[in-house]
């Protein structure tokens, strides 16, 4: 029972979308039907620059690490610590409270593998800013990185590496718009202020 109910406060918690929030706060356009129409931390820095995107970013990371230190310190069990990761992320992607429309829940992600160890988080924003230094794409950068946590989780906290699967296999399949116009050379590097439009398939 405790589980379910974490599970369900996490997916609302990660429902509240901050970067809607934050750009009626800016008077910025909607994030859902500009720039890149994904409503994150990337097409707010576009469209508002610097002070929103970090809000938006904050918070996002935020949505996934209160949920899952919360389960952590009630001693739940790895397994149903990545479904309330998962729920978190889940809860960005088809937020209850938008119209089911939200990101591709990367920070989120992120702040959901902070209670793993700080060392993880480390690793995952050094492979972060590496990508985009080498590449400047910003999804490249987090797809590499999130396919790595399974492998940095291994090495750290083996115990958790199966559920850290999960949150790989999900934030790949949100990115997979993302990953075709990687193939083709379409997709926009970090700096650009227009990005292509984004389908919600």
């Amino acid at each position: 029972m405790l589980v379910i109910l974490m599970f369900v406060l996490a997916y609302l918690l990660g429902s509240i979308s901050s970067a809607i929030l934050v750009s009626r706060l800016f008077k910025l356009p909607d994030p859902r039907t500009h720039g890149s129409n994904n409503p994150g931390a990337t097409n707010v820095y576009r469209l508002g620059g610097s002070l929103p995107a970090c809000l938006v970013l904050v918070f996002d990371i935020l949505k996934g690490t209160i949920p899952v230190w919360g389960a952590y310190f009630l001693k739940l069990e790895p397994l149903e610590l990545g479904l309330i990761a998962v729920a978190a992320c889940l809860g960005h992607m088809y937020p209850l409270f938008f119209s089911f429309k939200g990101g591709k829940a990367v920070a989120t992600a992120f702040g959901s593998l902070l209670p793993i160890g700080l060392s993880l988080g480390g690793l995952l924003i050094g492979t972060w800013l590496l990508i985009v230094a080498i590449t400047r794409y910003s999804s490249l950068a987090a797809l590499v990185a999130v396919t790595l946590a399974p492998l940095y989780t291994w090495w750290i906290k083996p115990l958790y590496t199966l559920p850290v699967t999960f949150i790989t296999l999900l934030i790949i399949i949100r990115h997979r718009t993302n990953i075709v116009r990687l193939f083709k050379g379409e997709e926009p590097k970090v700096g650009t202020k227009q990005a292509p439009t984004d389908d919600k398939k």
